[in-house]
């Protein structure tokens, strides 16, 4: 199994004005959200750990990684409320978030909800904002901490400026994080914001002097390019329509976690011998699957079946 670690919340999107009223639309989201219902659509045994409402908009985000035959039964219900995102979409169709979540429960995570972890948990993923925030975000490096060695540690800082402007402090907890990753996941536009004026892939290069033995930079419709000891490999995107890129980089780290436990490389020896061959097949298909879901409205991940590979 692989356990998706981090929030759930839901993403809405403005839909104009009708007379007195503002038209929404709300979708279940939240970048670990994605991350978990991505791998269980690709065909992957898959949980999530996260706190949840004990309300009904907490209920419907468990009961839909439920649907999706994710694993929740890890996860505590909190007597608070559901985290909103407030989405605005630019003419590209990049997503620019306004997040309501101070005080939420998926921020409300403590080391008294860490669980134990079956056998069968063989990587865990970490990411976004649940990582800069507390109490979730110390609950959370804790957690990695006690499990790294033992199970394969992915991260994807996946920096949100609107939850945390301070830059310092996104980069303090990506240093934590880099002693505790085995493979890091991480946008071209993440490393400007942390590290503007510098090239991405001189910064990512040089993660690979800390723990993490795979790090992947993702470029847009550039596609993305992986970086270990050995080398650099990169895949070009696909052409396609372009409807929205929300869920797109969750989409890619879904799709190349999936890529890497079909070679039978989920795991830290298994990373430390990836041949190009074995990498190049996991990148096409995160790149694949991040380009299907940015042809469809709202972080909908695409399943196995729909991806012409």
């Amino acid at each position: 199994m692989i356990l998706v670690c981090g929030e759930a919340l839901y993403d809405v999107f403005p839909r104009g004005e009708a007379g007195a009223a503002l038209k929404m639309e709300a979708y279940r989201g939240g970048s670990p959200y994605n991350v978990a219902i991505g791998l269980a659509r690709l065909g992957s045994e898959t949980g999530f750990f996260g706190g949840f409402s004990d309300g009904p908009l907490g209920a419907a985000l468990r009961a839909s990684l439920d649907a999706e035959g994710v694993d929740t039964t890890l996860s505590p219900d909190k007597s608070a409320l559901t985290t909103l995102s407030l989405v605005q979409l630019d003419a590209s169709g990049s997503p620019h978030y306004a997040f309501y979540g101070e005080g939420m429960a998926d921020r409300l995570l403590t080391p008294a909800d860490l669980p134990t972890l079956p056998d069968s948990v063989k990587a865990l993923h970490f990411g976004s904002f649940s990582l800069v925030v507390e109490p979730c975000g110390s609950t959370l490096l804790a957690f990695a901490k006690a499990q790294s060695g033992q199970r394969l540690i992915a991260y994807d800082p996946n920096v949100r400026p609107t939850v945390e402007p301070d830059m310092a402090l996104w980069r303090s907890k990506l240093g934590e994080w880099l002693q505790i990753a085995d493979m890091v996941k991480v946008s071209q536009e993440d490393l400007s914001l942390l590290y503007p004026g510098r090239d991405p892939l001189e910064i990512a290069r040089n993660w690979l002097h800390h723990r993490p033995a795979l790090v992947v930079v993702t470029r847009s419709e550039e596609g993305a390019v992986a970086l270990t000891a050995g080398g650099k490999i990169a895949v070009p995107s696909p052409a396609i329509e372009m409807v929205d890129a929300v869920g797109a980089g969750d989409a890619f780290q879904a799709g190349l976690l999936r890529g890497l436990e079909l070679a039978g490389r989920l795991s830290r020896a298994g990373l430390k011998t990836l041949t190009p061959e074995a990498l190049t097949s996991a990148l096409r298909l995160a790149v694949a699957v991040g380009a299907k879901t940015c042809t469809r409205a709202g972080a909908d991940l695409p399943r196995a079946a729909e991806l012409a590979l």
